[in-house]
């Protein structure tokens, strides 16, 4: 046997010791598209000379990005063609193409031959080539799309379920980076099941032990031998840490018959180990060998990073602290203007590290799973992710859970090394029991270790799913998790500071929705700033530390504004924090103020909302949020008073009288100690034009896709921009590069118009490289009455090897270290202690009752519609003082109860509820007792309206399933929880 194998060996040797590496190329060049369908035209004697040349990632529909609403996105089939010929420096044994996505349904075809299809329209697929392919000469892959609203499965004939107008932007064709992977006979395989069903690399941690800093790590490659002979080596792991440098190296023999497909297991001790964090984007490069006679015959880089997970007691440990989910849930298209979502890698980078520069920690991907981009961005940037496979609204039957399994399947081989994604979403509403422990399965066969919770939104009483939470409400839990999955999706247009600026937006101004008041969409800056308080202070009301069952947050709709549905005046969505240039309105402040903090904020976070350029006469509100306890507004250093303090974190000041000059606000904690200070200046007359280049730090490239953000500004003569400018900017050009343009209301929104406005004194444009195009790029900018501006750039080019081409812009992005480690910080703080409830006795239904504090918040108890019955007592595990009741009563959106409380028979409360997203919070005197009764003293009312509706016409939560409107003497607690205060 040992001499059978020696000789093995040696066959080897000969055969590696002249064998050429893996190599991965961008095969995103020398692209050419027809719209509309042919025939023939996947022959490679076609004659696709006329068609339109592009470079890859490209959605040929980009043009109607913001200037189209979602439902009008043009739907075609449209095939694209490549013809290319293999560089002789590559391994040829083994050739793979990867599609990191296509909208919606493609089929394939090389040289004529076809050779494949894919259909989810989300998700990564690959496919071996390695036979259909000329080792010599040109070959030729077309592609034909199909991106129908309406697209069916070739096999059953099933429509998708997430394949809707509502929620994903349909940019056609291939609009994600494709790759081509050159292989020696004996190779790791890709991480790509859809066709391919393989599995790659998957890296985790055990045993970790973040005081120490180590851990146990291990790793898994899939491996296969498609040669004719047996191969043995060793299997050697190398770790290399941020700044590239080698920390680590391991090794484990191996061996394999020919023709076997294996997974090879390592594992080692890691020592003095960085852990990944918030807003901490530390990552390591693991690079796995494939060492036969001391030679590599393969080498598979993996980056990852090491945190410390923990889901449980309603809360989300990351690295042994807790921590409060504070973020967005932005729509998975992530888009820009006339671009979609085919933007340069730092763009992604750039625009998901805003949301950490919120104080964002969480971003939900809504609907759909990202794109490749973007996860690995959120793992550069320190920004975790739940990451969803496909949904639209509901669970489903049939072909149809069945295609989602499979997504959900593919979407977790492909993003488990992720160090940022710590849920995978099952729904986007809740599933069935059956079907979570399917998604269970899916998590525990691919991703056993990674970490990582798997729920749904709701699953409010499952007992299965890891994390739930609803949609625009409260629900607390001492169990799993339970995190908004989007709440507040008021709109307001960046151009709309106030009422008392031009072009004088009257607040909640706008056509109705669905025959429904829209005052909520139809938001200036001012009000959708204070409405971003007025919503997370509740959620910040129940967070951990606040009793035994809590919220672990939530996430806004959305971080910037998105070509899906919209309810307001303008054709696209302005729920964003930031615009879709991604330029701040005031909320993305006033969340960087209360998110400042794993739990609590920092007390220093102050903002003032608004400007200070109004007319002589003009008296405002003014209105500052701020952590601290109290706060002092100065108007040219007179002090204008101590605001009123509301929703914990907004501080008002009525009726200030402008002056020219600056307004200062300064923040104090509870002891008179200044915690902080900010101004903001009247600024002059528009004077200049001011331009701004933006790009990464990595350089810029030839390669078609790399891109220039561009921002203009109407500043001062002192340097200042002007907040109330509105001027006309020209732009021209001359260079390598091809306009995009920007955004602005108007006409089409500006959409690759050469001139728009600046809106509150700033706009911004892209400009985008042609592949192979370099050299100086000068853009000019002016507007009547104004001093111009110019800039000078230079775009690199790109080397490429017969048209393909490594990808330099995406290569070298810096890793975001700003938060620090965040490994030391306070233990949680305790504000309250729930007290246990022994015993509970009704006046009616009496066996509903326990059902008012089991921690499910899908039951109630309910008496039977007579005043007198209206009552339920709670006796204590034993005495104790008692500070607060809080309550979730049915129609808690919308219905005020009249409520008595007795502390032992004595009357603590006697007054109405108030509406809410969920929990009302009786405050009452300390109170020594056991026992609490609630009464109900008349007929409730209803005290708001619960008029908004979903997509469909669906009414909004309001409780549990059973309208309570006209039962007089009716009162319903869906949970009730006793609080002692620390």
């Amino acid at each position: 046997m040992m001499k059978f194998w020696g000789t093995i060996c040696m066959l080897l040797w000969c055969a590696v010791s002249f064998a050429q590496p893996r190599q991965t190329l961008s095969f995103n060049a020398g692209w050419r598209i027809h719209v509309g369908d042919l025939q023939e035209a996947q022959q490679p004697t076609f004659d696709d000379s006329e068609w339109r040349p592009v470079t890859l990632p490209y959605a040929w529909n980009e043009d109607e990005a913001f200037a189209k609403p979602i439902h009008e996105h043009s739907t075609d089939v449209v095939w694209y063609r490549k013809t290319f010929v293999l560089p002789d420096d590559v391994p040829q044994e083994k050739v793979f193409l990867e599609f990191e996505g296509l909208r919606f349904g493609a089929e394939f075809y090389l040289n004529g031959t076809w050779i494949g299809r894919h259909e989810n329209g989300v998700m990564a697929a690959g496919l071996d080539i390695s036979e259909a392919l000329l080792k010599n000469g040109e070959n030729v892959l077309a592609i034909r799309t199909d991106n129908d609203w309406r697209y069916r499965e070739k096999e059953s004939n099933s429509i998708f379920q997430w394949n809707d107008k509502n929620f994903n932007a349909n940019y056609g064709g291939i609009p994600k980076n494709v790759w081509i992977h050159f292989t020696g006979g004996t190779y790791q395989t890709l991480p790509l099941y859809a066709n391919l069903g393989t599995t790659g690399v998957y890296v985790y941690a055990q045993h970790i032990d973040i005081a120490k800093k180590r851990l146990d790590l291990h790793v898994e490659s899939e491996v296969k031998n498609e040669t004719q002979a047996a191969v043995k080596g060793q299997f050697v792991v190398e770790v290399r840490d941020a700044s590239d440098a080698v920390v680590h190296t391991f090794e484990t023999p191996f061996g394999m018959a020919a023709g076997a497909t294996e997974t090879i297991r390592a594992q080692s001790k890691l020592e003095k180990v960085n852990f990944w964090n918030w807003g901490y984007g530390y990552l390591y490069t693991v690079t796995t060998k494939l060492v036969v006679g001391g030679q590599p015959i393969d080498a598979v880089d993996t980056r990852t990073g090491f945190r410390k997970t923990a889901f449980r007691d309603g809360m989300v440990f990351l690295n042994d602290r807790v921590l409060m989910m504070k973020g967005y849930a932005q729509r998975t298209s992530n888009e820009w203007p006339a671009v979609g979502l085919s933007v340069a890698p730092w763009l992604s980078d750039y625009s998901n590290k805003l949301m950490v520069e919120s104080n964002a920690n969480l971003v939900r991907w809504m609907h759909v799973a990202p794109w490749r981009q973007d996860v690995e961005s959120c793992d550069r940037v320190g920004l975790m992710q739940m990451l969803p496979a496909g949904d639209a609204e509901r669970d489903v039957e049939g072909r149809r859970w069945e295609q989602r399994t499979e997504l959900m399947r593919d979407a977790i081989i492909y993003y488990r090394n992720s160090p940022s994604v710590l849920f995978w979403e099952s729904g986007n509403e809740s599933i069935s029991e059956e079907h979570m422990a399917e998604m269970i399965a899916i998590r525990d066969q691919y991703d056993p270790h990674g970490g990582r919770a798997i729920g749904s939104r709701e699953m409010l009483d499952s007992k299965l799913a890891e994390y739930g939470g609803e949609m625009l409400y409260i629900n607390k839990s001492a169990k799993h998790p339970m995190i908004a999955t989007e709440y507040m999706r008021d709109e307001g247009l960046r151009k709309y500071w106030d009422e008392y600026t031009y072009p004088f937006h009257k607040e909640g101004e706008g056509p109705l929705y669905k025959g429904n008041d829209a005052s909520d969409y139809n938001r200036n800056q001012d009000q959708h700033a204070m409405e971003a308080v007025r919503r997370w202070w509740e959620y910040w009301k129940v967070r951990p530390g606040t009793g035994k069952r809590v919220s672990s947050g939530g996430v806004n709709i959305i971080f910037s504004d998105s070509n899906t549905h919209y309810r307001g005046k303008e054709n696209y969505r302005r729920s964003g924090e930031v615009d879709a240039m991604r330029i701040p309105k005031d909320a993305f402040y006033a969340h960087q103020v209360m998110w400042d903090g794993w739990v609590d904020p920092d007390p220093q976070g102050l903002h003032i909302i608004g400007h200070w350029n109004y007319p002589a006469d003009t008296k405002k509100d003014i209105q500052v949020v701020s952590a601290g306890e109290k706060v002092e507004l100065f108007v040219n250093g007179q002090s204008q008073g101590f605001g009123e303090r509301s929703y914990q974190f907004l501080f008002t000041f009525p009726k200030i009288a402008f002056a020219a000059g600056e307004l200062k606000a300064r923040s104090y904690d509870e002891t008179g100690k200044v915690l902080n200070e900010k101004v903001i200046q009247t600024a002059g007359e528009p004077h200049r034009v001011k331009l701004h280049y933006m790009h990464g730090d990595n350089g810029l490239y030839a390669d078609g896709n790399d891109m220039v953000l561009v921002e203009v500004e109407v500043l001062d003569r002192e340097g200042r921009r002007c907040p109330t400018a509105t001027h006309m900017i020209d732009f021209s050009w001359d260079g390598p590069m091809e306009w995009r343009g920007g955004i602005a209301q108007g006409p089409n929104n500006y959409i690759l118009s050469e001139s728009l406005p600046v809106e509150t004194g700033v706009n911004r444009v892209l400009l985008r490289t042609r592949f192979g195009k370099a050299g100086q790029m000068r853009l000019k900018a002016q507007a009547n009455g104004l001093l111009a501006d110019s800039l000078t750039w230079e775009v690199s080019p790109v080397a490429e090897k017969n048209g393909l081409f490594v990808k330099q812009a995406g290569i070298g992005l810096p890793l975001n270290f700003d938060r620090g480690e965040g490994l030391q910080g306070e233990p949680l703080k305790q504000q309250r202690i729930t007290l246990p409830i022994q015993h509970v006795q009704a006046g009616a239904n009496q066996a509903m009752a326990s059902a008012s504090y089991d921690d499910n918040e899908l039951t109630d108890w309910v008496n039977d519609g007579s005043l007198q019955n209206a009552w339920i007592e709670y006796t204590l595990a034993k005495k104790s003082a008692i500070d607060e009741i809080e309550l979730k009563l049915n129609n808690f959106r919308s219905r005020s109860y009249p409520l008595q409380v007795f502390v032992d028979d004595k009357l603590v409360f006697d007054g109405n509820t108030q509406t809410t997203l969920g929990y009302y919070t009786l405050e009452i005197p300390r109170t020594e007792g056991r026992r609490v009764k609630i009464q109900l003293k008349g007929t409730s009312v209803i005290a708001a309206e619960n008029q908004h509706a979903e997509i469909g016409g669906k009414k909004l939560d309001d409780g549990v399933a059973r309208d309570d409107i006209g039962a007089k003497g009716r009162l319903s607690i869906i949970e009730v929880d006793i609080h002692k205060k620390l």
